[in-house]
């Protein structure tokens, strides 16, 4: 017998706000966090919008020993990381004295790359790179620091999977406590909202120019969509066994039923539809239920118009004709990339404790795939206790998860 997956634990950074209050309320009212960068227009961008972010202060919290060594997608996940072991009751007596794991998803870390080229070009110096470039520019950054200032001692690991590396973070986690690896992972995702991380995507004509209205411009499934909005933050879930949660007289917030993966094999940019489908066939196979327990599908559609059009084949390929809500966050947040998979579990989470589904807003105009879906584009007061969130990155890269609650 494996054993049960249960979420004790949630803690966001988010354009949606930075508690888990100041999000639900985001969601139930369908604000949208994206802005128009000025900044970004001087720099030559294509596109100047964004999810506006604000970095946060850690000077009364961490000393400057451990701050030098954080980027800014460090620094989100430390926030982040910090309130989901509060809301789990997890203290550091308790980290100091369990082995308790760390997944988190990352897959860049510009800034201290660009910094640290820029100053050997100019001072021809290595040494005034600074002591902390190297561990704020790997890709395993937010482990890293994370590792050191909770002072983990299970296992310790980025997982980098492109925009569905957090949910992969929570798959793996779930499968390392299924098979009695681990009795507890600290699971997320990470992604840095700065300029030059996302400067090559707008080079290649990825994001949305709706630049004269920028909350109207992610527009998942919409006919008129014309691209993504570039997001980030971080987000963490505190996952352990269930005989663990019970022993310590943890809050159980839900179960982790299922998580489904596949590689489309494909274009590496270009997603196709028989990927997804997998991916979403094996989570409902390894949860063990009916399609029809499912209540809400939290989609991964970015507002990209290929993207969208094959999930919502893939969608339609797995439920058919049932009336299942399907939504995309993103209409609200944009796209959070590496974060994306974790902070959409608890978007679905705060929408499935408080009985409502968030509108797919900015949703006017199906197109024929979409039209298929039930895409609500205002607020449905739902009661629901299962739900699936969907997760694909470049590369081919798919993760589906399968949550339900307790």
């Amino acid at each position: 017998m494996q054993n049960r997956v249960v979420i004790t634990g949630m803690g966001i950074y988010s354009c949606l706000g930075k508690t888990l209050d100041e999000v639900r309320d985001s969601l139930y009212h369908g604000k949208s966090g994206i802005i128009f960068d000025p900044v970004r227009k001087e720099m030559g961008f294509r596109s100047a919008l964004t999810a506006h972010l604000e970095d946060p202060d850690l000077k009364k919290v961490l000393s400057r020993a451990q701050r030098v060594y954080m980027p800014q997608q460090a620094q989100y996940a430390y926030c982040a990381t910090a309130d989901a072991l509060r809301n789990a009751g997890i203290d550091q007596d308790y980290l100091n004295t369990h082995d308790v794991g760390l997944l988190y998803g990352n897959d860049s870390s510009t800034v201290p790359n660009v910094k640290a080229v820029d100053t050997m070009r100019e001072k021809k110096d290595t040494t005034l790179v600074g002591s902390g470039a190297i561990f704020q520019s790997m890709n395993s950054t937010v482990t890293m620091n994370l590792g050191c200032i909770f002072k983990l001692k299970g296992i310790n690991l980025t997982v980098s999977g492109a925009c569905a590396s957090g949910s992969h973070a929570i798959g793996l986690g779930a499968l390392l406590i299924q098979n009695g690896l681990q009795e507890m992972v600290v699971c997320g995702g990470a992604q840095e909202v700065n300029p030059w991380s996302i400067g090559s995507f707008d080079g290649i004509s990825a994001f949305s120019v709706r630049e004269n209205e920028p909350t109207k411009a992610s527009r998942p499934f919409d006919r008129d969509r014309d691209g993504l909005v570039p997001g980030g933050g971080a987000a963490t879930v505190i996952i352990e066994s269930y005989e663990s949660a019970v022993r310590r007289g943890a809050p159980i917030l839900a179960e982790i039923l299922g998580y489904g993966f596949s590689s489309n094999g494909d274009h590496i940019s270009s997603p196709n539809v028989e990927g997804p489908t997998k991916s979403l066939l094996m989570a409902i196979r390894r949860a063990g239920i009916d399609v029809n327990e499912i209540g809400y599908i939290n989609a991964h559609a970015t507002s990209t118009h290929v993207g969208d059009t094959n999930e919502a084949k893939a969608i339609y390929n797995v439920i058919g004709d049932r009336r299942i809500e399907v939504t995309s966050t993103k209409s609200q947040t944009g796209h959070e990339m590496w974060m994306a998979g974790a902070s959409e579990v608890i978007y679905s989470m705060l929408m499935m404790k408080n009985g409502f589904i968030a509108p797919n807003i900015n949703f006017e105009n199906p197109d024929e795939d979409s039209a298929k879906l039930l895409i609500p584009n205002q607020r449905v007061e739902k009661h629901f206790d299962t739900f699936l969130s969907n997760s694909f990155g470049f590369g081919g890269t798919n993760s589906t998860l399968i949550v339900r609650n307790l």
